[in-house]
């Protein structure tokens, strides 16, 4: 009887313990599930095969970006329709045109900030815009305009969706180019392989896709199945108005992509209008392709290449703050909205991107404060705006997402106090960004001359026997951080300085000069235990520690 009990005890331990585990791995998965943004592995086939079916009913002979003809008409057309419909179909339609006119805004002139420096060329519009007078040009009359050349459309099909156009009027193409590179169009992107789901967040499906075998882009696109359109459609039961709607955005975002030309802002490529899912000119936009932004992989990473990122972030934000259009704010600043080219930090998504500067009061004190989760700042307020707000947010963004985690940790320890003064300086917006890049140059400055190396005098414990092309293939040991995981392979500015990390070590025998140099022409070097498998390897120096 006992032992039944015993029995009957453990198993229900068992159970009890199997429906612990069980619940915490649904608890997980229903928060990975619901994570904002997150895109569940299994959707990936049917996202490729949704692309390529797309791809497979565009309309070709149409390259040119536009905000004018086809958009104008699709908002006539759902104003002529709706003059007596829902008043939430009109705010629909008021959110697009808000789009509509903040794209025609960045084209046509700067904006309101004081950014000097001549704009680049605008992206090429369509006829109706292009023969608009330049400062005088009004969409909202172009819409009305469009009123009247709206016979050659076929009536809807149904409430919900637009129409295909019984033709497509035959465009000149034009010849287009960023800084005398021509753009790529839709031709360019008909044989595409490779595709890849790349990931999603609440408006746009990112795919990785190889052209002619051996460029690797990024292709953005409005993802049908996101948060805004399925929200969209939910409120206002209309995808064809709901598309558009979520199309400016693209639109927006490759307008300032080609109107701020800046090293560290993502190239556009080009870009292709096709007609696909019952939807006119769905956009597909074009660009350079880069590897997400992994902080906890970038923890790991030698101090050399976290200071970059953060240099190269401070040089964005500071001709952000001085661009054409005025000073521009990065309104969803997050590490997910960057990606790494070739170590160079690049923003991504700009379609959060503003340049208006808060307006405000001067009798009020609440206009200019800016909020976030740790503290606030109030700002003063100058000629109706919150001074200085746009570069300001951008700085203390900056900050807590990369300074604090980055800069500091694992440098060389002359360079600390400096790397803290920067981080506080920063964190308390003591600093602006012309100051802030001041500082970080000389950081750079002081590191790339090798003005950092201290006790420079002191004497080594150990000789170094210099042997000429030769190497050491084995022999190898882990350190932290390494630009190789399963040896110790680091950056040094000089011998000197290659013999005082090995003395550091204590399984350092040996050292192997390598041909390869990084960013700041530092050396790379191989750290070995011994040279017992030293070989012959023309061009490579090795030192082997024969002292004690």
């Amino acid at each position: 009887m006992l032992l039944l009990q015993l029995i009957t005890m453990k198993r229900r331990k068992i159970v009890v313990a199997a429906g612990f585990c069980l619940s915490f791995f649904l608890g997980t998965l229903m928060n990975l599930l619901y994570i904002p943004g997150f895109e569940h592995h299994q959707n990936h086939d049917n996202r490729v095969h949704r692309y390529y079916h797309k791809k497979q009913q565009r309309v070709t002979g149409d390259s040119q970006l536009h905000v004018g003809e086809s958009d104008t008409k699709a908002l006539s057309e759902s104003n002529s329709k709706n003059a007596a419909g829902s008043r939430h179909h009109q705010d629909l339609l008021l959110q697009i045109r808000e789009r509509f006119d903040e794209v025609v805004r960045y084209r046509r002139r700067q904006g309101h900030g004081s950014g000097t420096g001549d704009p680049v060329r605008p992206l090429e519009r369509r006829r109706l815009m292009d023969s608009e007078p330049g400062d005088n040009w009004d969409p909202v009359k172009v819409i009305e305009r469009t009123d009247n050349q709206q016979k050659h459309f076929q009536n809807r099909l149904s409430p919900s969706t637009y129409t295909q156009t019984k033709s497509r009027k035959d465009l000149t193409l034009n010849s287009r180019s960023i800084n005398s590179t021509p753009m790529l169009d839709c031709n360019s992107i008909d044989n595409v392989t490779n595709i890849q789901y790349l990931g999603s967040g609440y408006t746009k499906a990112v795919y990785k896709a190889a052209l002619n075998n051996s460029l690797s882009v990024a292709l953005k696109s409005v993802d049908f199945g996101g948060h805004d359109m399925e929200n969209c459609v939910k409120k206002y039961g209309s995808p064809g108005d709901c598309y558009r709607l979520a199309s400016f955005k693209i639109v927006k975002e490759m307008t300032l992509m080609e109107r701020l030309q800046h090293p560290n802002i993502l190239k556009l490529y080009g870009y292709c209008y096709q007609d696909s899912n019952d939807i006119q000119d769905t956009v597909t936009a074009i660009t350079e392709l880069g590897s997400p932004l992994e902080m906890i992989q970038l923890l790991q990473t030698s101090w050399e290449e976290r200071f970059r990122i953060c240099l190269s972030l401070v040089r964005l934000l500071h001709y952000l703050a001085h661009s054409p259009l005025g000073s521009v704010t990065l309104l969803d600043f997050r590490p997910r909205q960057f990606v790494l080219v070739a170590g160079e930090l690049k923003v991504t998504d700009l379609d959060d991107a503003s340049t208006e500067e808060a307006p405000c009061s001067p009798s009020s004190t609440s206009d200019c404060v800016m909020e976030f989760p740790a503290r606030n700042f109030t700002l003063p307020c100058s000629r109706g705006r919150c001074l200085g707000i746009n570069e300001k947010r951008n700085l203390y963004n900056a900050y807590r997402f990369f300074f604090t985690y980055l800069l500091p940790h694992s440098a060389p320890p002359s360079l600390r106090p400096l790397l803290d003064k920067i981080v506080n300086s920063t964190g308390e917006l003591i600093w602006g960004i012309d100051e802030t890049l001041l500082q970080l140059e000389e950081v750079l400055h002081l590191y790339r001359n090798g003005f950092y190396l201290q006790n420079s005098t002191q004497t080594h414990r150990a000789d170094y026997k210099r042997v000429v092309d030769a190497s050491i293939p084995g022999e190898n040991y882990r350190c932290w951080p390494s630009y190789q995981h399963d040896g110790c392979l680091l950056s040094v500015y000089s011998i000197t300085e290659a013999i005082g990390v090995c003395e550091s070590h204590a399984q350092c025998r040996a050292f192997v000069l390598t041909n390869q140099t990084t960013w700041t022409g530092h050396q790379l070097v191989f750290f070995k235990t011994g040279p017992a498998s030293l070989n012959s390897a023309k061009g490579r120096v090795t030192y082997v520690r024969v002292g004690s």
